[in-house]
This record gives C-alpha cells, sequence and structure tokens, in this order.
C-alpha cells in the first residue's frame, strides 16, 4: 500500500515554497502535557497575585505600633469588626483577628485587648 504525501508547492513532501526548510509539525500536547501546563500556570498566577496583593499586617503605618482594641462589656468578635474595620467582610475580619491574637474559639472578655488586621 502506498501513502499518500500532500506535496508543497515545490513539488517536495513537507517543504514550503521559497523556504528550503521543512515545514515543522504542527504542537500537540499529550494529557500530562496540558495537565503540566494547567499547573504551571496556575502557579504563575498565584505568585503574581502573592506579589502584588497588599500583605496584611498589624501595624499602625504611623507608628509602626500594632493597632488594637479594648473588648467593652457584652462585645462579640463580630460586633468589633463591625466597628472597627466596616465595610469589610466581617466573616474574614473575625478570622483575622483570631489568628493575630492566637485565639482557639470566639470567646472574648470584657477588658481583653486585640491586636486588629491592618487593613484600613
Amino acid at each position: 500500500m502506498v501513502a499518500m504525501v500532500e506535496a508543497g508547492a515545490s513539488g517536495r513532501p513537507g517543504f514550503t515554497r521559497g523556504s528550503g526548510r521543512p515545514k515543522p509539525p504542527p504542537l500537540r500536547l499529550t494529557r500530562r502535557g496540558r495537565v503540566v501546563l494547567a499547573v504551571a500556570l496556575m502557579l504563575l498566577l498565584a505568585g503574581l497575585v502573592a506579589l502584588l496583593a497588599p500583605a496584611s499586617r498589624a501595624a499602625d503605618p504611623a507608628t509602626g505600633a500594632p493597632a488594637t482594641t479594648v473588648v467593652r462589656q457584652g462585645d462579640t468578635l463580630w460586633a468589633i469588626a463591625e466597628r472597627q474595620l466596616p465595610g469589610r467582610d466581617p466573616i474574614a475580619v473575625v478570622a483575622e483577628i483570631r489568628r493575630l491574637n492566637g485565639l482557639d474559639d470566639y470567646t472574648v472578655y470584657a477588658g481583653q485587648q486585640l491586636v486588629l488586621p491592618a487593613w484600613r
């Protein structure tokens, strides 16, 4: 059986007119290659986001001291989050307050001093 080979304008298979070089085969990725490429692109994107996103620091830019608040009678972390950082997502603020202060649960006590996120 004879295989048919498409000839370029020059009459020679695989060559294009005037180039003198063979035409490269089309790029084909295997499933593994597509996965590796997708993971590499996601890692690159995550790295760019990490570099460009402002770091949350618990410091007052004017004095360099951490921004703090004292828990009032009847306060909850939610109330503190809404009062100290209005306009921010209270769930994220509460999580950050807990992380900054090493709180294992949501219990706070009147008179307790809490470090606040520096998302002003």
